[in-house]
Formats: structure tokens, sequence, C-alpha cells
């Protein structure tokens, strides 16, 4: 199963470039009736970058998108990018307090967002916050075409120079990944290293050219981004965005715009299947390559997924922020294979699985994966002592993760990454969300633990002790966690109890809370 790298352009505005010239009238966006040719795509691209250098945008400087899947989302990550700046995505369901931090750390200049996503001002949200390096914020919605106007268009020859100068080895985002200190850690990647590792995942999950790629999941997450619309310029695969995932205008999207690809967590396909189920004529032969991941897939469903939606090519994966895709499966894999692992490793990628003093284990017995391979992160931002922790004098980044590798070579993940869940497809990180609570003036000590979920697989559970003399109910708390951080954070549940379960060293046994 050793696959050879594959040869990509070495940067994102490159691949997008290599699009234009490869396929000029190949249609590259699709967005409501509009269409745009890649050759377009790539013009607009390159007046946004010079709308970006006459606002003062340069190498090294760093932009965040705060914003759904659109049109405008691509062109100020492809024109910042293009002047050697970095982006940083930020998640649509941050709170101002969250995304403040964000944009703090990273020191921001120009912050692209909405004036109006589902009922919100992002700048309002953060308008009382201490930004000292944000210059403004540009609105996608009403303000991207004046924005687009200060430069001197398409063929601004600053910007043929700005390219020039662009290499591989430059920074193309920080994405932001919450870490068991309960501070998010910004992750480092340079372009090279996120063009390589999604052309080689784009050939084993069998992207094409010409495919109709509808992305549901968010341009925030490497999920969207990376593995969605950077890598369509490497294939030439159509890019049709999803602001918000919503069952009817997915389904219009599969008939209407005949949708071939069509990644996303299991629950997508359930619904499509569901469906089915109603008796309504549906038109769903377009479909061809479903890239899942996440959550649990049971085999039945994979089984129904070919059988009864006519996929031929369902995938399953693992990957990281740190480290992009690691593992997929591959096209003829049986159900059981897909349902149960995460594929063997991508070209260039080394696994290992090891036990505490770092011997590796045999196959299939449980220990944690370390990675090593050329998309392995920098590092992360400003923290060099994080970055010592996770990735060794070696080179191997080490994960958290327990997982087993058997005979063939395939991954398995049995346990994830210390205390996290995953709540809808979201990583949640407990000390994070415990940090937070903790600001709570009337609360003591907090711990948070996932619980399963029917619906969205995990939800977390707050246990809560107060200081002496507080009246604080549950639904209170439940209320003030609500208005302060993303909605996937939010604990479900939340009990308030006299005292944790603590170990002799005085560590809280989140054990014995789960039991």
């Amino acid at each position: 199963m050793t696959e050879a790298m594959g040869t990509w352009p070495t940067t994102i505005p490159g691949a997008a470039k290599a699009a234009a010239e490869t396929w000029p009238d190949a249609t590259g966006l699709i967005v409501g009736e509009k269409t745009w040719t890649f050759a377009q795509v790539w013009a607009d691209a390159r007046a946004a970058a010079s709308a970006m250098l006459a606002s003062g945008i340069r190498n090294g400087d760093r932009i965040a998108i705060w914003a759904p899947n659109t049109r405008e989302w691509i062109l100020a990550a492809l024109g910042a990018q293009t002047v050697g700046a970095t982006i940083v995505p930020m998640n649509t369901r941050f709170k101002g307090t969250e995304a403040a931090e964000i944009l703090r750390r990273a020191r921001v200049k120009i912050l692209f967002a909405p004036a109006d996503f589902l009922g919100q001002d992002y700048a309002q949200l953060i308008a009382s916050e201490d930004l000292p390096d944000l210059g403004e914020t540009v609105h996608l919605d009403k303000g991207w075409e004046a924005f687009v106007s200060r430069g001197n268009g398409a063929q601004d020859p600053e910007v043929d120079a700005a390219l020039a100068r662009l290499t591989g080895d430059h920074i193309c985002d920080i994405i932001f990944t919450s870490g068991t200190t309960g501070k998010p850690k910004g992750a480092l990647t340079a372009h090279r290293q996120a063009v390589q590792i999604f052309g080689d995942w784009a050939v084993r999950v069998d992207l094409r050219a010409g495919d109709r790629y509808l992305i549901v999941n968010p341009f925030f997450h490497t999920f969207g981004y990376k593995a969605g619309w950077a890598v369509c310029f490497t294939r030439g695969a159509t890019i049709l965005p999803m602001p918000v995932f919503d069952v009817a205008e997915t389904i219009r999207q599969i008939e209407h715009n005949r949708i071939s690809f069509l990644p996303g967590p299991p629950t997508i396909y359930q619904s499509l299947l569901q469906e089915l189920d109603g008796g309504k004529a549906r038109d769903f032969s377009s479909l061809r390559v479903a890239v899942t991941g996440a959550a649990p897939v049971a085999p039945a469903l994979v089984e129904r997924m070919r059988h009864e939606l006519g996929m031929q090519n369902i995938v399953n994966g693992y990957g990281m922020t740190e480290c992009g895709a690691v593992a997929m499966t591959c096209r003829g894999d049986d159900a059981e294979t897909v349902a149960n692992t995460c594929g063997y490793p991508l070209p260039g990628m080394e696994v290992r699985c090891v036990d505490d003093e770092g011997n590796d284990l045999p196959a299939g017995q449980p220990g944690e994966l370390w990675l090593r391979g050329p998309s392995v992160m920098k590092g992360y931002l400003d923290d060099p002592v994080a970055t010592a922790e996770a990735i060794d004098g070696e080179g191997w980044l080490h994960t958290g993760d327990i997982g087993t590798i058997d005979a063939r070579g395939y991954l398995r993940i049995t346990d994830r990454k210390k205390d996290m869940f995953i709540s809808g497809g979201f990583n949640v990180y407990p000390a994070e969300v415990e940090s937070l609570i903790a600001t709570h003036p009337e609360v003591n000590m907090v711990a948070v633990i996932g619980t399963p979920d029917e619906r969205l697989g995990e939800v977390g559970r707050a246990y809560v002790v107060t200081r002496p003399g507080s009246s604080l109910r549950e639904d209170e708390l439940l209320q003030w966690s609500r208005k302060r951080m993303a909605n996937y954070k939010v604990p479900r549940s939340i009990r308030i109890v006299p005292e944790l379960p603590r170990n002799a060293a005085g560590k809280v046994l989140k054990t014995e809370l789960r039991d």
C-alpha cells in the first residue's frame, strides 16, 4: 500500500493560478444561480490581493476571517495569501470574548466578517474588546466590493511581484485548536504542507476534475478549507459553498447542480436516506463519493449509502489540525473497514503506536499514536513550550490519541485526546470549558466530561462546586454559559455538587464522574 507523494503547486494561490491555466473555462465556483470559471475566480482573487496591498497588508501580516462559507471567504483568503499574509480562520459560533482572544494573540490587522449572519453583526460582539492591532473590520456581505475597489484590479503588477516572492515555506494559516491547558493554541502551517497533504488526500479519496463538490463542512475548519475549497483547485473540481447546513437545500443542490462529491458527518447521509424512505421521487444519481469522519459510522449505513444512494466510493479517515490529513481508507474497502478503521497513512506520513515509554507496540495493541511527515505543523504560535511538548526532537508529533495499527497498517482510534470529546462533529476540550465557567463569581470548582447523546455523539456535563453562601442555580449557570461560549461547548447539563471526587494527590477523578 505504499504510494508516492504527488507533485503539486507549492502554495494555495499557486494552485488557484494553476487551475486557471489548466481549466480556464471550466466552472470553478457556483453560488446560487451564479457561476464563475476558474479563470474568473483567479482574476477575482488577484483583485482582492491588490486591495490587500492598498490596505497595507504585507508579507507576514495576519488577517482573520470570521464568517460562514461564501465566495468572499475564499477570495479574502486567496487575496491575503497571495501577498504573503497569513489567514486566521475563526469559528462562526464564537462569542465575542472567544473571538477577541484569538484576534489579540494573532495580532490580526484586518477582520473580515459579515454585517448580518443569522441576525448577528460579529463586529458588534467585539466592539468593547481591547484589540490594539486590529485596524478595521470589513463586512464581507455588504462591504466586499468597496474593499476590492481600493486596489488596482486583477492586472495590478504589484500582485505579480508579491506572488513571485511567495514560497511554500510561508505560513498560510494559523488555526486555533483548543488544548488541555484550557487556552487555545494556534497551529502554524506552511503552504507547501497544506497543498501536498491534501493533494495526496484528494487522490486517495478520488476527487476528480469536473466533480461538483458541495462543501458543507465550515471553512474555518481544516475539512472545509484545506480539504474543501483549496483542494478543488489542485483537482479541477467545482466549489459549491453551503453557508448553513440545511437538509432541504442539500437535496436541492444535489438534484439541481448534480453534486458528485459530498463529505460530511454521518447525519447528512442519514438525512438523505430518510428522504428516500419518505417515498418522494428523488434523483441522487449524481452522487459518487462520500468522505466521512468525526463520528462513528455503522457498517449498515455504509452499505445503505452504496446500494440506496448509489455512492460508489465511501471513505473514512483521521486527521488533526496540527497535521492535516493523516490516514484514509480507499476505494474498494469493505463496509467493516470503512466503519471501523481510519484507513492507512497517506503518502509521506509515518505513524507509530507506542507505549508510555515510547516503545513500538505489536499490531493490534492499543497505545498512543505518533505521527511524522511533511505535513506536521511548524509549531504553536508564540508557544515554544507547548510546541516542544507536542513535537519531539526527532520530529514525531505526540497526538495523545489512543489507537491501534493492524497487520494491514490500518489505524483505529480507540480513545480521544485526554478528556476531549466530539459533539456534533466539533472537538470540545473540557479544560477550555472549565476555565470559562470558572470565571463565574459564584463558582469555586468545576469539572466537565462528555456524556453519550444519540444525536450529537456526545454532549458536555459540568459538575460544579459553588462558593460558600452561593444560591446559584443550575439553570442560571447554563444561561450564563450560553452567553459566553460557542453553543457546541456549552454543557447540556450542569450538576451542582458539594465536592468533586479526588485522588490522594488532589486530582479530580473524572473516571468516577463518568461512572
